[in-house]
């Protein structure tokens, strides 16, 4: 097979306690309920982009151990790609302890595990596969090594970049030129920018030498700048709430996916801002991520994303 999105991937399992707020420094509270299920953005992101209708391969570490295999699992049931897939025998998978609240916002907190092991060694070996894709894309939860990398062989064969960074983290310079597409979140672009104008915060990544700046604005849709051009605003849609976990991964996945299809911008953003919106309509990370049928039917109006 060849991949048309190929995820530089983290994988954890997700540990998510609905409770009734944040706990403060000592206190304990009580969760309504608890679940076990899987995650990482960068598998998140893949699912999503398959669920859309893409061809999806992995670069990714796992672990050995039952974690491990549910990743593999689950991967298969998508029909994503693992042959760069490698399994470690001496580090854990990595977790992620999720609160959700009434509201259905979140807080997170990753242990990378065995994640963190994913370097440059690896994805050059996946070499083949970054090349002949049509677009690649990462996130923060990864070695900044490996994701530039996988950019750096991306770049040389014309295939479009896209990084979700998140967690926001210092950056090398010599990475901002090699990212068509970032994607922030309103803290992530402050983080990022050290600005509280998110006009001006998309500036100075622009002027890094970023490609395009997304700005992901929640229910409020996103904001799309390119260098010398007016910002985009795309409206988001109106939906439901359950739980916000893996909307970003959503929204990353289903514009890999746009693009790879060959949508142009405005297309792209309204089907990726529809794949998030859908998302947070079911519990958990992956339940909730719609395929690319809902996204077309799913909404109705004129806001409705089509090809």
């Amino acid at each position: 097979m060849t991949a048309e999105v190929v995820s530089i991937a983290s994988w954890n399992v997700d540990l998510i306690a609905h409770v009734p707020g944040p706990p403060a420094v000592g206190q304990t509270v009580l969760a309504s309920h608890f679940e076990r299920l899987p995650g990482g953005k960068g598998s998140n992101a893949a699912v999503a982009a398959a669920r859309q209708g893409a061809q999806v391969a992995l670069v990714a570490c796992i672990g050995a151990d039952d974690f491990g295999a549910m990743g593999l699992a689950l991967w298969a049931q998508e029909g994503i790609d693992t042959r760069h897939v490698e399994r470690d025998e001496q580090r854990p998978n990595g977790t992620a302890l999720i609160w959700v609240y009434p509201d259905g916002n979140n807080s997170i907190v990753v242990y990378p595990g065995v994640s963190a092991a994913l370097g440059p060694e690896q994805v050059l070996r996946a070499r083949p596969l970054i090349s002949g894709a049509r677009v690649v894309m990462a996130s923060c939860e990864v070695p900044l090594a490996a994701t530039q990398e996988a950019f750096r062989i991306a770049r040389s064969q014309a295939v479009r970049t896209l990084l979700n960074p998140a967690p926001a983290m210092p950056m090398p310079d010599s990475l901002w030129p090699m990212v068509d597409v970032l994607t922030p979140n309103e803290g992530e672009l402050r983080e990022l920018s050290g600005c509280d104008d998110a006009d001006a915060g998309a500036q100075v990544l622009l002027a890094r030498g970023v490609g395009a700046v997304v700005v992901t604005l929640g229910a409020r849709g996103c904001r799309l700048y390119r260098p010398g051009q007016a910002p985009l605003s795309q409206a988001g849609h109106a939906v439901q709430v359950i739980d916000t976990i893996g909307a970003g991964d959503a929204f990353n996945g289903a514009l890999a996916a746009a693009f790879a299809r060959g949508l142009g911008w405005s297309q792209a953003l309204n089907c990726a801002n529809a794949a998030a919106a859908l998302s947070t309509t079911a519990a958990g990370a992956v339940a909730g991520l719609p395929t690319l049928l809902q996204v077309r039917h799913g909404l109705s109006g004129p806001e409705a994303p089509a090809d």
